[in-house]
């Protein structure tokens, strides 16, 4: 008996162990199967990649930019010639906006500043998607401003800003998929107004990006710039 009791109890011993071994064999299997789901792979640098893929996908990486909704908490200001990624007029397409030079006269384009001094801000628009896109219109309430250093938002058509052209730095309508367009905003400010203000963006899903600008001539196109406020 106790032969027989020995032996059945060796065989319950392993038939547990093997048991157990299957479960762990089974648990194995299934880490294959959940590290095979599928992560699609987008090509950020492609300019036909759609509106959601590159949001889904490339929003937030390298390059990418950021943007600041104003409030406290909110993402810290950006620098002359940081881009932003920011959504088109009607929530369609992706530009990437860099405003590269700043120029503060007293007068262009054969206009003086009714208000001492004009900031004028070039800026690159590139389309990054598949999609034509504009810059959102003023109309709509969002498009460019001026923040003064006490916090007035100072619109696009103060004074006599609205005068102020440029051939090259003058884009109209859409960017094209693959291309990039040069576009510039004027503003007629006080000189306090002027000294450490910030240029604000609303972009087409209502997010506000903002970038510091500098109190002085700035950026690789002054020298172009005020030969082109001459005329």
């Amino acid at each position: 008996m106790r032969v027989r009791t020995a032996t059945a109890s060796a065989a319950l011993i392993l038939a547990a162990l093997t048991a157990c071994g299957g479960d762990g064999d089974g648990k194995a299997e299934t880490k294959p199967s959940a590290a095979k789901e599928s992560t699609k792979k987008v090509d950020c640098a492609d300019q036909y990649v759609s509106q959601k893929e590159w949001l889904d996908h490339c929003a937030g990486k390298e390059g990418a930019g950021t943007g600041g909704d104003g409030t406290e908490g909110g993402a810290a200001d950006l620098k002359l010639g940081e881009p932003a990624q920011t959504i088109g007029d009607g929530g369609t397409g992706v530009l990437q906006i860099t405003p590269d030079t700043i120029v503060y006269v007293k007068e262009g384009s054969g206009e003086k500043s009714a208000n001492g001094t004009f900031a004028v801000v070039t800026m690159k628009v590139k389309a990054m998607t598949g999609a034509p896109t504009e810059q959102t219109a003023p109309i709509t309430g969002d498009g460019w401003k001026w923040i003064a250093p006490d916090g007035e938002a100072i619109d696009f058509d103060s004074g006599n800003s609205t005068m102020i052209s440029m051939d090259k730095y003058n884009s109209g309508g859409a960017v094209q998929p693959g291309t990039y367009e040069w576009d510039s905003e004027a503003f007629d400010l006080t000189a306090v107004q002027a000294k450490g203000g910030t240029l604000l963006y609303t972009d087409g899903d209502g997010t506000a990006y903002r970038w510091k600008m500098p109190t002085a001539d700035s950026g690789p196109g002054v020298a172009e710039v005020k030969k082109q406020l001459e005329y």
